[in-house]
């Protein structure tokens, strides 16, 4: 922003400037309200280094004592201003306030503490703002003199333990006695490190060497290495691993069996280090262990076990059932530990998970034990295995209400009724069905500032195989432990969103294999989809901003054929004749002035729309999904996460039939099934995402998607259900879901735009989040993207809306915001603020929207859980 620009226009940027103002004065004022006298605020910790750094070095910050209150928002102590907020009266009282339990917390608590600290003025206050600032925010960390030695201590010790045995730490109080602040500086010298001189390692049984020496190309340690202790921890746990993966049960269970000596006698700088490798003192060998009994028991309660249950085995797996109600071999499929094979505790974990996600069973206990013989002395080589299992209910019913808001609808109300039926055929299957309706509100086709009644109406039925349905034995080519499982679907329909409506069946056969925690597939064998639209003559009475573009384009060509306009008026033709007739006129349209032939763009948008919004379509597709998910998992606090996708439509049903429709105003004639055209196109879709922790708590997420859609042989156009859109509260946040944005920068009347699609679509998100406690948690993010269309086989183009390389940065919507997430038990309620930060579809020098920002105007988004 120019001076000149400013001083021309300071009313547009006075509100952003005050706000500035008063966010640095409540950060410059009001961060020691509640500092006492003769105190200081500690501020910073600095940490300079007097030699080079060393990668670990950002890791010596955790061993501070003391650390300043944390900053939000990047750069101030948001939860110190909210708790400076609070009346510094009620300070002691609302401390101790906050140590009751919530269900105490009270009107009734807060009259007794007033009385207990002599505010009896104060009786019958509830002290809302105060309560809430006071729980949102931290009271300010008072610098403790005493403490910093102990913080240089602590940060010395950290420097040996990473391998720098003589290192210089010291520290310095910066005092601010004006403004009460202080930082502490800590200097840092690592001195020259200890390096590992040479490695041995001393492993008295032959068997544990030898396996060890296989896999010492994976050591982590080396000769010349600095003698870092992190390293030495994280080859004890692949040592740990290696040997319990190979059949040694519980191998240095009590973290006593492995360890290393560093011969410093000589030298504090080069060090010799040995590797000693002991089950006990005395030196006894290691035995392989491998899986004895197996025992699987289905019990009403624990102590039916054994007495009240009959034995039968299946492939060396021994069933303990008190009736027949389980068909023996549904649950040998979710053991994966066999008996007489060398013992391996992921084979373990494994069963234990596939129980569980069978949806049948809730484990009483399960146990694996080295066999006791011969007196009491264990036998270390064979692992018995026991699970208990107790059935789940046969039938459960579930009524519930949620409030959502979704890409399409405002806040909506969706009653549902739920009912599952466990174990139907006595192989474990479950039949789950449903009947649903979500009702809210959605922008009116009639008038886009107004919104109307919306609905879905839908009946699902969901039958869950824990195996894979295949007329074969597979076991061979997809191992039990991937836990195979089928599902068939079966659902229909009934909405009416946009003024037409719509009518759905869905159906399909779908199979899923977990690799691991993190590895899934899934595939859609056959997914069939009807989608049938209602009140289809009745287009141009619910698009009236269509009928209103209509009107205008007809008025002007009749005006040059005044024949055609008496016939249509007449009603000798249809309107789906005179659009033809217009499109088909090159010469009329190339003489059309620049307003005429902007026209004419939105008409032609408009004649897409009315073909998407009122076509019927069968669609039968073959799905493909691989997904990596490190999200939630401990080992992985910066997850990265993948979703990818490839659907192929319409391929089987080409081959059995060729009998075509009459076609539509802008699309070619298009082949049938039963009158229904069917879609034939391949799809992909990309989800990634990576997840950054720093600060402790604070999270900053990058997201992209890709999605191409390319339609073919009987489609001209992806259909409208698996086209792409944009805007809505998981999306692009400045646009509502159809709300104006795209495609590309065509300048389509934003009255046609509305409900456009296309099928080319790419999204960046960026957000950065705060939480101030448990509860409450903020957000900023910036979401980038857009739609485009791709050019059809036979060249042609839509309207100005094509993908091209060298244009598609330059189409991109920009929306940046702020929200605020609530977490209340696992259900996590969303608000975000979104601005326009640039818009392609403004003409050209108005695109970036600063000058018409308007901060409290904002685009508001509700919803439930995280966008991504």
């Amino acid at each position: 922003m120019s001076c000149k620009h400013y001083k021309n226009s300071p009313q547009k940027y006075y509100k952003i400037i005050s706000f500035a103002t008063f966010v640095g004065l409540l950060y410059a004022c009001s961060t020691t309200k509640k500092v006492p006298e003769g105190e200081y605020l500690l501020t910073r910790n600095n940490f300079k280094f007097e030699d080079k750094k060393e990668s670990f070095d950002e890791e010596l910050k955790d061993y501070v004592q003391q650390k300043p209150n944390k900053k939000q928002l990047l750069f101030m102590p948001l939860s110190l201003g909210f708790y400076n907020m609070a009346n510094p009266k009620y300070d002691t009282l609302l401390n101790e306030y906050m140590t009751y339990p919530s269900e105490m917390r009270n009107q009734k608590l807060r009259d007794s503490l007033f009385l207990k600290y002599d505010m009896k003025s104060s009786v019958g206050k509830t002290l809302f703002m105060d309560r809430l600032f006071h729980s949102w925010g931290t009271p300010p960390v008072i610098l403790d003199q005493t403490r910093s030695e102990k913080s240089a201590e602590s940060i010395k010790k950290r420097l040996i333990y990473r391998g720098f045995w003589d290192p210089d730490v010291s520290f310095k109080h910066a005092l601010d006695t004006a403004s009460r602040k202080a930082a502490v500086d800590y200097f840092i010298r690592h001195n020259d490190p200890t390096y590992i001189k040479d490695y041995y390692y001393n492993i008295t049984d032959p068997t544990v060497k030898g396996l060890y020496w296989q896999k010492l190309d994976k050591s982590l340690i080396r000769s010349g290495q600095r003698l870092d202790q992190t390293v030495l921890e994280k080859e004890v746990t692949r040592i740990t691993d290696l040997m319990r993966e190979n059949g040694y049960y519980r191998f240095n269970s009590s973290n006593e069996e492995i360890y290393f000596v560093a011969d410093s006698l000589k030298s504090k700088k080069q060090v010799p280090l040995t590797l000693e490798i002991h089950k006990d003192s005395a030196d006894h060998p290691y035995k392989v262990a491998t899986i004895g009994n197996i025992d699987v028991a289905i019990v009403n309660e624990a102590g039916d076990f054994p007495k009240n249950t009959v034995k039968d085995s299946l492939r060396r797996i021994r069933f303990h059932k008190m009736d027949n109600s389980y068909k023996t071999a549904s649950l040998w499929r979710a053991v994966i530990v066999d008996s007489k094979k060398v013992y391996d505790q992921k084979s373990l974990d494994l069963t234990k998970r596939n129980f569980i996600a069978m949806n049948n069973f809730s484990i009483l206990k399960a146990r694996d034990s080295l066999r006791r013989g011969g007196g009491t002395s264990p036998n270390d080589s064979i692992v018995d295995v026991l699970y208990v299992l107790k059935p789940l209910p046969k039938y459960e019913l579930k009524l519930g209400t949620d409030i959502n808001y979704s890409q399409i609808l405002n806040l909506g109300v969706s009653p549902s009724v739920d009912l599952t039926t466990r174990n139907v055929f006595k192989g474990a299957e479950n039949l789950s069905t449903s009947i649903s309706g979500t009702f809210g509100s959605i922008r009116s086709t009639k008038n886009i500032d107004k919104r109307e009644l919306a609905y879905e109406i839908s009946a699902q039925a969901s039958l869950n195989f824990p195996r894979l349905l295949l007329p074969f034995n597979y076991y061979k080519l997809l191992p039990k432990r991937y836990t195979p499982t089928s599902s068939i679907l079966l659902g229909a329909s009934v909405q009416n969103n946009i003024g037409l409506g719509r009518v759905n069946f869905n159906t399909g056969l779908n199979y899923q294999a977990n690799v691991n925690d993190q590895v899934s597939h899934r595939l859609t064998l056959f997914n069939t989809q009807v989608s049938l639209t209602k009140n289809k003559d009745a287009y141009y009475d619910y698009f009236s901003n269509d009928e209103d573009i209509r009107k205008d384009v007809f008025a002007g060509y009749f005006a040059g054929k005044p024949e055609l306009g008496a016939q249509f008026n007449s009603g000798q033709v249809s309107i789906d004749y005179v659009s033809e007739e217009i499109l088909k006129d090159i010469d009329y349209i190339t003489s059309l002035d620049k307003p005429g032939q902007d026209l004419i763009l939105a008409f032609m948008g408009s004649l897409v729309n009315k073909d998407r919004q009122t076509q019927d379509v069968l669609i039968s597709s073959m799905i493909y999904n691989f997904v990596y998910n490190e999200i939630g998992k401990k080992d992985y606090p910066n997850a990265f996460y993948f979703n990818g996708k490839i659907e192929l439509a319409g391929n089987i049903l080409s081959i059995f039939n060729q009998k075509r429709d009459a076609g539509g105003v802008v699309t070619s004639p298009q082949r049938t099934i039963f009158g229904i055209p069917y879609a034939q196109f391949v799809k992909f879709d990309i989800d990634t995402r990576k997840y950054f922790k720093f600060n402790g708590n604070q999270t900053l997420v990058l997201r992209q998607f890709i999605g191409v859609g390319i339609p073919y042989g009987n489609s001209t156009d992806m259909p409208v259900i698996k086209s792409y859109f944009n805007g809505g509260s998981n999306d692009i946040r400045a646009w509502v879901a159809f709300g104006g944005l795209g495609p590309s920068d065509s300048q389509i009347d934003e009255r046609v735009r509305t409900y456009m699609t296309n099928n080319v679509k790419l999204t960046t998100n960026i957000e950065y989040r705060v939480p101030f406690n448990e509860m409450y948690e903020g957000a900023l993010f910036t979401d980038i993207g857009n739609t485009w269309s791709i050019r059809k086989p036979d060249g042609t183009g839509g309207y100005g809306d094509e993908f091209k390389f060298n244009k598609f940065l330059g189409q991109m919507g920009i929306g940046s915001g702020f929200g605020l997430r609530v977490n209340v038990a696992y259900i996590t309620f969303r608000l975000d603020l979104a601005y326009k930060i640039y818009d392609p579809n403004k003409p050209e020098g108005d695109r970036w929207r600063f000058k018409n920002f308007q901060p409290f105007k904002p685009t508001l988004n509700i919803a439930f859980g995280y966008p991504f």
